[in-house]
């Protein structure tokens, strides 16, 4: 397969520090440019990365013919507005997440794809982590039973006001960055959408963000995710998934080392002491690298996109169930 010609826009640093190095060891993957409205910044982050072409502007980048697909790791309210432009500059895109601040803003981007013809998704590495696969390959076969209830918890502390994360105006807080991780990989694992979902948010009274969401998200049939998040607490991570005749844990469900091995514990509950418990372990692999293959075989043509942008808009909806029920005190239809 000829390798698929990649743009970046922005030198965040989720793209300088795990995203450009993750795809850049793929031979699937040629990481040719990164652009900032900063010169500079944009010549710094390629010479140390070793990218070919550094732009002081994203419309330079979008003009160059060579770039096939663009990365866009810009803040999120800015997420939308600049996947048109790399769509209708002919681009395909693979978007951060969150993609959109609302459903029906993601929802543009259904149409972009249609009058452009171009792909684009949202970039949710997790699902390509084989331990995320190994997870809902145990889920599918019915080794823990039927599954009814998902718990993730998912901190961070970052009291840094300037930090964008922490900019409410621009799509800043936990539901967004973090909470969007529980509300993906419990639709991943049961296999569906949810329903209903309510939510107690608490907001820095400083910067307004959203510090810690809790939140209950009701799948139907007897299931449900059970979640909490902060940009403000000691950082730790970690999923469990409870079935009728077992669980499995995730201890770093969201961010694995690469270069380390992973780690599923299944348990079959026969006590509480964990005497039916065994551990599977995943190989070392690049989540981010995954992901950028993934989308290069799409555009390739040799599979299909494994999740469209309509995906990332049934994602969306549930965030923004979510942040309606903070409002409103109640359940909220998603």
């Amino acid at each position: 397969m000829r390798p698929v010609v990649w743009g970046v826009l922005g030198v965040a640093r989720i793209a300088t520090q795990k995203v450009i190095p993750g795809m850049k060891a793929s031979a699937l993957l040629d990481m040719r440019a990164i652009a900032s409205r900063d010169i500079a910044k944009a010549q710094a982050s390629a010479s140390e990365l070793g990218l070919g072409k550094a732009y002081g502007s994203y419309e330079a980048l979008l003009a160059d013919p060579e770039i096939e697909a663009v990365y866009n790791p810009l803040p999120n309210h800015m997420h939308v507005p600049w996947t048109i432009k790399a769509m209708e500059a002919g681009k395909h895109v693979l978007c951060e997440k969150p993609v959109a601040l609302t459903a029906a803003e993601a929802s543009q981007l259904v149409a972009t794809r249609e009058r452009t013809g171009r792909l684009v998704a949202e970039a949710f590495m997790v699902r390509f982590h084989p331990q995320w696969l190994r997870a809902r390959e145990i889920v599918r076969s019915g080794q823990i039973g039927e599954v009814r209830s998902i718990a993730t918890q998912f901190n961070y502390n970052n009291p840094d006001p300037a930090n964008i994360r922490n900019k409410a105006d621009i799509g800043g807080g936990g539901l967004y960055d973090i909470g969007c991780y529980a509300i993906l990989t419990a639709r991943f694992l049961f296999g569906g959408e949810p329903v209903r979902a309510v939510s107690l948010i608490d907001r820095d009274p400083k910067m307004k963000t959203d510090r810690l969401t809790g939140g209950l998200v009701d799948f139907g049939e007897g299931r449900q995710l059970t979640f909490s998040v902060s940009t403000q607490t000691a950082p730790s991570q970690r999923v469990q998934v409870f079935g009728t005749k077992g669980r499995i844990e995730i201890p770093v469900p969201f961010n694995p080392v690469p270069a380390n091995e992973s780690r599923i514990l299944v348990d079959d509950c026969r006590d509480l002491y964990g005497s039916g418990l065994k551990t599977e372990t995943i190989a070392p692999c690049d989540q981010y690298g995954l992901q950028g293959e993934a989308f290069a075989r799409a555009v390739r043509g040799i599979e299909k996109l494994a999740y469209p942008i309509e995906d990332a808009i049934a994602n969306m909806r549930a965030i923004d169930a979510l942040y309606r029920s903070a409002e409103t005190g109640g359940w909220e239809r998603v």
